[in-house]
């Protein structure tokens, strides 16, 4: 059975999380010996709905490095989830292993049942290291799953509406800052050309933007030239951003945005697909200072879980894609309440977020009988 914390942080009764968990409500540690499973499962926040947020199989060097990561994604997919709009609360799963390797059947099929035995408090989906036909296994164990293959019913690779709603983000920054939704003429940095990048650059290409990139895996950029011989290619991080960009598009992991990498940006515009890119807090107040214009990951990144999340009331690719479209007018609302505030985009964010959180999750108190 699954290791469980829980407690709510909207009530002073009941069970109490060990303050390494900060506010989250549950966190589920689940292992499967024969199957090699080792998982966490992180409920941040469900005063929207149940918590919606992809499963993450990674090789994390400990146990702790796992349980920091699942914390802060599942925290950062209340916030997103909010900001997109959805009835849904914020939740997030880890693996740990190589899924090269150590991915089974067994092993998914394991995880769907722990998923299962919390009984729709958390739904699943894609993250790094897991894909739609992964999804189809899990269900085969569990009813709280999205991100399915389009064979199964499900919306396929949410990296298609992630792509594009950063792209959205991106024309709203461009026009707050340039006065034009376009990024035509711009040099554009992507680092991570995975399975988001790869479909920004094609975005980037057709809206005629200069398109240089990165990536740790050499066949994931041979894969981008190979589509785009137009497309420069530059050997890391250090070398991209010392490359003259009007936009860095961080896309790969978390933590992007540190002082070393604010320090090599002079203006220009911040809008990638990566989560949690702010390496700790006050970062944000350095762009600022540095006249970065930052677009708040969790809010321009939405794309993709409104794309998985439309698949419970059973998936229309037209209507997510609408939704998505949304993040543009999302993203210009954060930027216009930043400047009348005097705050970074970032803080603007997380006060609409938590509103939204706020008011909407009041409404749980008004008793419905049936």
């Amino acid at each position: 059975m699954p290791t469980v914390f829980g407690g709510s942080p909207h009530k002073d009764s009941g069970p109490t999380v060990p303050s390494r968990f900060g506010a989250h409500e549950q966190v589920v540690f689940c292992q499967d010996e024969p199957s090699g499973l080792r998982a966490i499962i992180a409920i941040y926040s469900t005063a929207l709905g149940p918590s919606l947020g992809g499963t993450r199989f990674y090789p994390y060097a400990s146990e702790d490095e796992a349980l920091a990561d699942v914390l802060n994604l599942s925290r950062g997919m209340a916030y997103k989830n909010a900001m997109a709009g959805l009835d849904l609360g914020g939740g997030k799963a880890v693996i740990i292993g190589d899924p090269a390797t150590d991915k089974s059947e067994a092993l998914l099929r394991a995880y769907g049942r722990f998923v299962q035995s919390l009984n729709g408090r958390y739904y699943t989906a894609c993250d790094i290291g897991t894909f739609s036909e992964d999804m189809d296994v899990v269900a085969r164990e569990c009813r709280y799953v999205t991100g399915r293959t389009v064979e199964h019913g499900g919306a396929g690779d949410s990296s298609i509406l992630t792509a594009y709603g950063v792209f959205q983000g991106m024309r709203a920054a461009a026009e707050t800052l340039w006065g034009t939704p376009t990024l035509r003429g711009r040099r554009v940095g992507v680092e991570g050309v995975g399975k988001v990048g790869h479909r920004l650059v094609e975005h980037l290409r057709e809206d005629g933007a200069e398109v240089v990139v990165c990536d740790v895996s050499p066949r994931a950029v041979s894969r981008v030239v190979a589509a785009h011989p137009e497309v420069e290619a530059v050997d890391g991080k250090e070398a991209l951003l010392a490359s003259g960009l009007d936009v860095y598009a961080p896309c790969a992991l978390g933590g992007a945005l540190d002082e070393t990498a604010v320090a090599a940006l002079s203006g220009g515009i911040v809008c990638g697909a990566a989560n949690n890119q702010l390496a700790h807090a006050g970062i944000e107040k350095q762009l600022a200072d540095r006249g970065v214009l930052y677009a708040p990951d969790y809010v321009v990144n939405s794309g993709g879980v409104i794309q998985v999340a439309d698949e419970i009331a059973g998936f229309d690719f037209d209507r997510a894609r609408n939704r998505a479209t949304g993040i543009y007018d999302t993203t210009r609302k954060i930027f216009a309440l930043a400047a009348d505030e005097g705050v970074p985009p970032a803080v603007a964010a997380d006060r609409l977020a938590e509103r939204r959180m706020a008011e909407v999750g009041r409404l749980r108190s008004v008793y419905l009988p049936g």
